[in-house]
């Protein structure tokens, strides 16, 4: 049984494998609308890569055993890492990686924690810094000022300047820069800076793109996102406090003793209401923005980390998609931040 199983997971894997692949070769001939995935799948996006899934299957299932279990089947977790692993293989065997971004929260460390010294990614990151490939981290948390993304992420910062005061090498060329408020607020890394960080004023990095958005919309798509959120607390009697920005609305627990722990139907129910809102309003028709849970509390905030992904890539003198590895924790369509 287990022999048959592992045999069809795999031909499946196979076929999936070749979908993908004739969906690649759509592109690239600019035809990718007559691809046999995007019949079956419409809302498929842009493939950079192809993807290794029979090979990342038999990978996994030596590790998981997913092929010999009788009565749980394959899991979204499951799937997810068979994902992960072919993704993987692509990259390393089509040459060296030269950006890599990564998420914050339950990323790089824990919900509303900082990255502390004691961290393993620390050593992982700055070894990618040292063979040359570029690092941006792209998180929903959008300050306007560097020393609060110092609290966040300070055990990375200092390793890298005490990496930089070991050898004596200071490179000019910033190899890490922070993307804060999904795609807002540009911060590079720099050795002589106070809290090692430099504040890249964003009309020098800004996509042309995002220059065609107007203040006047984007303060009103987050008027239309504010009056949502306000209606959710309302209707479910949250004990919740709005949270204004320049570039984000949200709402989080009111402080104090007894301070609340909102239910994750809580939060996904206000992530829903308030996209389906805003996909409909004039103002989310012209200005791209995200709605995501973000753990105990909700955001909208403008853009999202598909912008943020390419604005890092093209800060770092066009960087190509297939030369790019995205690491996030919230891949799913509904209240997440990273699937895009």
């Amino acid at each position: 049984m287990a022999t048959t199983a592992h045999r069809r997971y795999a031909e499946i894997m196979h076929d999936v494998e070749e979908l993908i692949n004739d969906h690649i070769a759509q592109q690239k001939r600019g035809t990718q609308e007559r691809s046999k995935l995007k019949l079956l799948v419409p809302s498929v996006g842009v493939f950079f890569t192809p993807l290794s899934l029979e090979e990342a299957f038999l990978f996994q299932d030596e590790r998981r055993r997913i092929s010999s279990r009788r009565f749980v089947p394959p899991s979204f977790n499951d799937i997810r890492l068979i994902l992960n692993s072919a993704q993987l293989l692509s990259l390393t065997r089509n040459g060296p990686i030269e950006l890599v971004t990564f998420d914050g929260d339950v990323t790089l460390y824990d919900d509303g924690e900082s990255l502390t010294d004691q961290n393993p990614v620390i050593g992982k990151v700055i070894r990618l810094l040292q063979q040359g490939t570029r690092i941006g981290i792209v998180t929903a948390a959008g300050y306007t000022n560097a020393s609060r993304y110092y609290e966040r992420l300070h055990g990375l910062l200092d390793a890298i300047a005490d990496a930089i005061t070991d050898t004596g090498v200071v490179v000019e060329d910033p190899r890490l820069i922070i993307l804060g408020g999904e795609s807002n607020y540009l911060f590079e890394f720099d050795f002589h800076a106070q809290n090692f960080l430099r504040y890249v004023p964003r009309e020098t990095w800004m996509l042309d793109e995002m220059r065609e958005w107007l203040e006047e919309d984007i303060q009103s798509l987050l008027d239309v996102a504010e009056g949502a959120l306000r209606e959710c607390i309302n209707n479910m009697q949250l004990s919740a406090e709005v949270l204004r920005k320049d570039r984000a609305v949200g709402i989080i627990p009111v402080a104090g003793p007894g301070r609340q722990k909102f239910t994750r139907e809580q939060l996904e129910e206000t992530v829903l209401v308030t996209q389906q809102v805003l996909e409909v309003s004039r103002p989310g028709k012209k200005i791209p923005f995200c709605a995501f849970n973000g753990g105990n509390d909700v955001f909208v905030d403008i853009g999202d980390k598909s912008w943020g992904v390419l604005s890092c890539q093209r800060y770092f003198g066009g960087i190509e998609g297939s030369k790019t590895l995205h690491v996030g924790d919230q891949f799913l369509s509904a209240g997440a931040n990273d699937f895009k």
